[in-house]
């Protein structure tokens, strides 16, 4: 049985969790591998609406396990918050249906109230990274400094303690910096204690429970978050997320080799949005850019910001289909396109003078980079709910097959509008 990974082939929002769940009816496995409550999956089940952060979008289907691996950051708090939320609208959620990597780092309030401080005192919006304010990095930045509470730790009040105390050596003079009051120590530790017996209900090895569920010949989904332009090391640094958002990260994410994974699968938009701050080449300041927002809802699921919207720039996509080997893509929102007479596609860029079919890595190099566009015809007919390619204007069609040639990588499947079963299958992710 293959076992699939789905990754944000832009700068997030392009649709993941639409086509996650449409494909987590097939799979025996769901499991989250990076990234914090900072991601926004927005699911339409029958007309119901479902918004999830920190769970994995399979814990809305029964029968399935849903993992949430040592690559992600957790807000214990949050996701205590979330159940009680996504069990008001009917679904069950049990250790049965849901499981917590042991080495899974837990974001502190203190790390929410530091990524809050820094961003405020951001002299210009030049210097504002456009984080959530949720704390992922500061908590990121406690796993890699080795100062960070993980879920194991709560079974162990010696341990939990010790963890706290590291914690806040380096916290509390960084914090003073930035002008906040230390960490109330004891009023941590109770807090901990209290939110203890809610996390490690969901506790277990995950590294070991993928492996046997692998062997056993189970399906699974690696579901990714955010975009792959706004991984650390890849993305457009400074204005990324705080973990690596690539294919790669996957089998890291939840303890398994690379051989774990069998197909690559990214999803991206028919056009280009962008939330917060950073370079953004085929940005449109006019009214394509305001009727591109206006039809997509381009709205942030978690911070409700308005998103930045663009022609589609595949130059860039051709960069993330090559950095995370994707096999395919799932091109979404294709209905917001009905209409347009004429429309762009980015094919490279122009920097001082000279031509690149990629995005450089240098910041002022980013910033100076403009689009090289080739025209399309665009289409009148309506292509939302469509199911079929013979539902599909004949135009709207050669404008998928051009994104096909251009990021050298086919179009596996092919989005028509929110509703899950408006989904146009060219390739099965999941067959061997």
């Amino acid at each position: 049985m293959a076992n699939v990974v789905v990754v944000g082939a832009q700068w997030g929002d392009e649709g993941k969790g639409k086509i996650v769940d449409w494909l987590s009816e097939r799979a025996d496995v769901i499991a989250r591998f990076q990234g914090g409550h900072n991601a926004g999956h927005t699911l339409v089940i029958d007309g119901k609406v479902y918004k999830l952060n920190a769970l994995p979008s399979g814990v809305v289907r029964g029968g399935k396990l849903s993992v949430i691996g040592n690559g992600v950051v957790l807000d214990p708090w949050h996701l205590v918050s979330e159940i009680a939320k996504i069990r008001e609208q009917g679904v069950q959620i049990s250790p049965e249906t849901l499981m917590i990597a042991e080495n899974t780092p837990l974001i502190m309030p203190y790390h929410g109230e530091l990524d809050r401080a820094r961003e405020a005192s951001a002299a210009d919006s030049k210097a504002k990274i456009g984080t959530t304010g949720r704390g992922i990095g500061p908590a990121y930045e406690d796993k890699v400094g080795r100062r960070v509470i993980r879920v194991a730790d709560l079974a162990d009040p010696a341990t939990l303690e010790l963890r706290v105390d590291r914690a806040l050596m380096h916290h509390n003079p960084l914090r003073a910096g930035l002008g906040l009051d230390p960490i109330d120590r004891d009023a941590t530790v109770a807090l901990l204690n209290e939110i203890a017996p809610q996390i490690l209900q969901y506790a277990a090895p995950v590294w070991k429970v993928m492996n046997e569920m692998r062997r056993a010949g189970k399906r699974i989904l690696f579901e990714g978050a955010q975009g792959s332009l706004l991984d650390i090391d890849f993305g457009t640094y400074p204005y990324v997320t705080s973990s690596n958002v690539i294919a790669g990260q996957a089998a890291t994410g939840v303890g398994m080799g690379p051989n774990a994974i069998d197909f690559v699968l990214g999803i991206v938009k028919a056009y280009t949005t962008r939330v917060g701050e950073g370079p953004f080449p085929t940005e449109l300041h006019d009214s394509d850019g305001e009727r591109l927002g206006t039809r997509g809802h381009e709205f942030g699921t978690v911070t409700g910001r308005k998103r930045r919207c663009g022609w589609f720039d595949a130059a860039l996509v051709r960069q993330t289909c090559a950095i995370s080997g994707i096999n395919g893509i799932a091109l979404t929102k294709l209905d917001v396109l009905d209409g347009f007479e004429t429309l762009k596609i980015c094919v490279g860029y122009d920097l001082d003078g000279k031509r690149l079919d990629y995005l450089p890595t240098a910041a002022d190099q980013q910033a100076r980079c403009k689009p090289i566009y080739e025209e399309i015809e665009g289409w009148s007919e309506s292509t939302e709910g469509a199911r079929s390619w013979a539902d599909l204007p004949g135009a709207a069609i050669k404008y998928v097959r051009r994104i096909e040639e251009l990021i050298q990588c086919p179009v596996a499947l092919l989005s028509t509008s929110p509703e899950r079963d408006d989904t146009i299958l060219v390739t099965d992710p999941f067959a061997d």
